[in-house]
């Protein structure tokens, strides 16, 4: 039913007002105390298999949604209905800014893919901190908030920039994540390389230390996919070395050639992010890679390319503790949650695996031992 209504609406929406207007009946659903209910009841089907601890939390399972589709905090309770068991918010900046110009979002359907250059659209972390602050939660889920550097500030004041995000944030975080990995904000990736991340990330840390003293709040790093594989290499050494809780593999991708689109060269030529399919493949390589030089020392989160319960099982099976999705979820619609958890509680039904915990890194640490 998703499918059909998405081509004969949806797809012939500009990609950003159909998230727009997809999101108003998120959260309007979300108002409504029994459809709400029943919502949850459909798509949210609880597994006790899938339970998940991670980062010190607990959380109803394993997968949850990707930054990048709630930027300010407006429809977590919305996201939770539909079975995501954490929600990451953000990007947000330490100011206010609208993102780059119109036209930014591009859907490439033949590729079941995304190309955005949305430049971090977001009303600045005061904003967000103070809907949260004020949330009245409805329903028990982890809530991330991801934060990058505001795009008028200078490289060199960027360190400033996220500390001043999270100090606005970190108190209503269950955890938070920096974002040195988007193609859209000029100079953002420049902090990957470690002599600018390592400043950059335990600055960071000090300040959600000092700004909650009653929590240690776990921070992660999220990198791009267009690391060469020594800076992967050292980013994992990196958070070892800072005492990071996790790293979140992977952002989006500028690459294009390699990855065989089937898109028209014009749309696949659009500046910006590539996420969905195309990345799969990438993604789970940085991953693997993460896992096999971390191991069990800090938390694995999967994205990139998750489509289906295989996909998420994939990602299990090489490292990630936690797996997230998004661009999957505009193609596949309100089930898509409710299919990744059902095809993850078959797959370890069927495994030998007696928890989802001694699934997490198997298929890596076998091929390490070959």
């Amino acid at each position: 039913m998703y499918k059909l209504f998405f081509r004969l609406v949806f797809k012939r929406m500009d990609p950003e007002q159909a998230h727009y207007a997809a999101f108003r009946w998120i959260r309007l659903a979300a108002r409504v105390p029994v459809l709400r209910t029943f919502v949850a009841a459909a798509l949210a089907p609880r597994f006790k298999e899938l339970r998940t601890e991670a980062l010190g939390l607990r959380m109803h399972g394993p997968f949850g949604l990707a930054a990048g589709f709630d930027k300010n905090a407006i429809a977590i309770d919305g996201m939770a209905m539909l079975g995501f068991d954490h929600i990451e918010i953000g990007t947000v900046t330490g100011e206010p800014q609208p993102g780059n110009p119109k036209k930014r979002l591009f859907r490439l359907v033949a590729d079941r893919a995304l190309i955005n250059r949305m430049g971090f659209n977001n009303e600045g972390s005061a904003a967000v901190a103070a809907r949260l602050a004020a949330r009245n939660p409805v329903f028990r889920t982890t809530v991330g908030v991801n934060i990058g550097k505001t795009k008028v500030v200078p490289e060199a004041e960027a360190a400033a920039d996220y500390v001043k995000s999270t100090e606005a944030l970190a108190g209503h975080a269950d955890y938070l994540v920096v974002n040195v990995s988007s193609p859209n904000t000029p100079g953002l990736r420049n902090l990957q390389a470690t002599e600018s991340l390592r400043p950059l990330l335990s600055a960071v840390r000090e300040a959600a230390d000092r700004t909650v003293t009653t929590r240690r709040v776990p921070l992660l790093v999220k990198i791009a996919p267009d690391l060469a594989d020594e800076d992967v290499d050292a980013v994992a050494d990196l958070a070892v070395e800072l005492g990071l809780d996790g790293i979140i593999a992977t952002n989006t991708t500028i690459a294009r050639e390699s990855l065989g689109l089937k898109s028209a060269p014009g749309l696949v030529g659009e500046t910006g992010g590539l996420s969905g399919a195309p990345l799969k493949e990438r993604s789970l390589e940085v991953l693997s890679r993460l896992y096999a030089r971390v191991g069990d020392r800090i938390t694995l989160v999967g994205v990139g390319g998750v489509e289906n319960a295989e996909d998420a099982w994939q990602r299990i099976l090489a490292g990630a503790t936690l797996v997230q999705g998004y661009s999957a979820f505009i193609y596949e619609g309100p089930f898509y949650a409710r299919a990744i958890h059902k095809g993850l509680a078959a797959r370890l039904a069927t495994s030998p695996y007696a928890t989802l915990a001694e699934a997490v890194g198997a298929e890596t640490r076998k091929k390490a031992a070959l």
